[in-house]
């Protein structure tokens, strides 16, 4: 009898030491074995990610500013060690902070993929051009592997309830655009894109619904112009970008948001950077205040 109890309690440990947590990344499997604890993210929407679940990482690529993390995000987690933008993250930071899992972009680092794998497990998933659904995707990824995957359903069923009651309330049938403004142009946002998708979730209409490929697309006056906007969101990185070009044109009057004083300027840093359940939701809460 003791030794069929020790066989058992001997298998029960080998499977549990065997146990491995498993999700489909953009490289394929990735497994780990046991739960982590030091956490670098490289991208913004997984730091959302890791505050929803009360997990604060060790490191961030946060472009070496801790303030690009909105406050609703960054209240919810501890302070955290800046490894340096999220283009090109300092790999010799990553490895003095031993983490045990380090989180990824496809887009932005897929081509130091080798390089992270040396430093520590590393889980590869969309985030720059990511949809919204593509962001719920890789959450409830970061769910399975964090051994939290009943909390993070349970957060993403929490979420849609509240998406659902914020669609309800704002129940609009204009037109609406979200952009960014900097030195280098002026950039539309797609259904495709984060915010576009946070829109299209609300139950609002995109004014440039034909744009299905890209997330990003870069626009003159004249292409705005035809897009015509009932709601134009516009987020400005600096003093003087091209929107304010736009501003000294007679066409820019001919815009329906303008006419009607429903161009509003937002914070990009929310609406592009910090894509996540809880920006959804602070996005969500912002439209319906603006919404006539």
């Amino acid at each position: 009898m003791f030794k069929i109890i020790t066989t058992c309690l001997f298998a029960l440990l080998s499977f549990n030491l065997s146990a491995q947590n498993t999700v489909q990344d953009e490289m394929g499997e990735f497994s780990i074995e046991t739960t982590p604890k030091r956490i670098v993210v490289l991208e913004f929407s997984f730091v959302d990610a890791l505050a929803s679940l009360g997990v604060s990482p060790v490191g961030v690529a946060d472009d070496g500013d801790a303030n690009r993390v909105i406050p609703a995000i960054k209240s919810k987690i501890s302070a955290w060690t800046s490894v340096g933008g999220r283009s090109t993250p300092n790999l010799e930071i990553i490895s003095s902070l031993k983490p045990d899992m380090i989180i990824a972009d496809m887009e932005r680092h897929a081509t130091i993929y080798e390089d992270l794998k040396k430093i520590a497990p590393t889980l590869i998933l969309k985030s720059r051009g990511e949809s919204y659904k593509d962001n719920l995707a890789a959450v409830a990824k970061i769910g399975i592997i964090l051994d939290q995957d009943a909390k993070m359903q349970q957060l993403i069923g929490a979420h849609h309830v509240r998406m659902d009651a914020f669609a309800k309330k704002i129940n609009s049938d204009k037109k609406f655009l979200f952009a960014i403004s900097s030195t280098r142009g002026f950039t539309m946002h797609s259904p495709k894109a984060y915010a576009g998708g946070v829109m299209e979730r609300l139950g609002l209409r995109s004014a440039i619904p034909e744009e299905t490929e890209k997330a990003y697309v870069r626009s003159t006056l004249e292409r705005l112009v035809k897009a015509n906007p009932d709601y134009l969101l516009v987020g400005e990185y600096g003093d003087q970008t091209a929107v304010d070009d736009f501003k000294k044109s007679p066409l820019w009057n001919m815009i329906s948001s303008v006419k009607n004083k429903t161009y509003l300027e937002t914070n990009p840093i929310l609406w592009s950077l910090n894509r996540g359940m809880i920006a959804a939701e602070i996005m969500a809460q912002e439209l319906q205040t603006v919404i006539k």
